[in-house]
């Protein structure tokens, strides 16, 4: 099963919802920052993650967003920016 490079963020009002959202993306991700991660999933990993962040959502105040995005393209970094890892990981 192959996997592919997504950024996904997120807004949540909630304090206590904010913390799970995060816990539940962080497991994924590779790297990020605030409320913005780089996941390497599969397709059921995915799913997964979007039926677990589902339940924890306010729909009426919070928000999440999956960006697929192209791994032939060369990302640009600034600063003390620098590209993660992209080595096999264990999910666990």
């Amino acid at each position: 099963m192959s996997r592919n490079l997504y950024l996904v963020s997120y807004d949540v009002a909630s304090p206590a919802r904010l913390h799970r959202v995060q816990k539940k993306v962080a497991a994924f991700a590779i790297g990020g920052q605030k409320s913005f991660y780089e996941c390497w999933m599969t397709r059921t990993e995915l799913a997964r993650l979007q039926n677990e962040l589902k339940q924890l959502l306010n729909v009426k105040e919070d928000s999440v967003y999956f960006f697929q995005l192209d791994p032939r393209i060369q990302p640009v970094f600034m600063g003390t920016a620098i590209r993660q890892s992209l080595q096999p990981f264990l999910i666990v």
